[in-house]
């Protein structure tokens, strides 16, 4: 029976190879995201989302907003000052070929805090690798934690 586990143990690490795999590239699909939103790069953002692609937040005070990536776009590319989110401690699940990522996030403009929340980002595999199908947010102004 010890024989047995082991080996349906170690027919099983091979999955868990290829799942670490897959976690770490969507988790750096939406580390570039972020690189390309520090950078104002609006094709490298364009690159890396599906078309149709929509930004949807939660406010504190319940307000919701919906935006279409091509004028999440336009305003990165145009923003003024210094842009920088970071998350942390990201919880990603995958199945075949999509995949889920939520993490705690908080956004600076400028080097200062301006809010943090939690991002959960949809993601499909296309023969060009993950890409971003969805993403939404929480937009918190107060009481956040920074990253342990």
């Amino acid at each position: 029976m010890r024989n047995l586990l082991l080996a349906l143990c170690l027919l099983c690490a091979p999955l868990r190879a290829e799942e670490a795999v897959e976690i770490k590239a969507v988790t750096g699909t939406v580390q570039k995201l972020f690189d390309a939103m520090a950078a104002k790069d609006g094709a490298a953002i364009k690159a890396l989302v599906l078309p149709g692609t929509s930004l949807s937040a939660l406010r504190a005070n319940g307000q919701t907003t919906v935006t279409p990536i091509e004028k999440f776009i336009e305003t990165i590319s145009t923003a003024q000052g210094s842009l920088a989110e970071r998350m942390w401690d990201p919880k990603v699940l995958v199945e075949g070929n999509i995949a889920t990522l939520w993490a705690p996030y908080d956004f600076h403009r400028d080097g200062k805090f301006t809010h943090c929340g939690i991002d959960v980002v949809n993601l499909l595999k296309t023969p060009e690798g993950w890409k971003i199908a969805g993403l939404s947010y929480t937009v918190i102004q107060q009481g956040c934690q920074a990253p342990k």
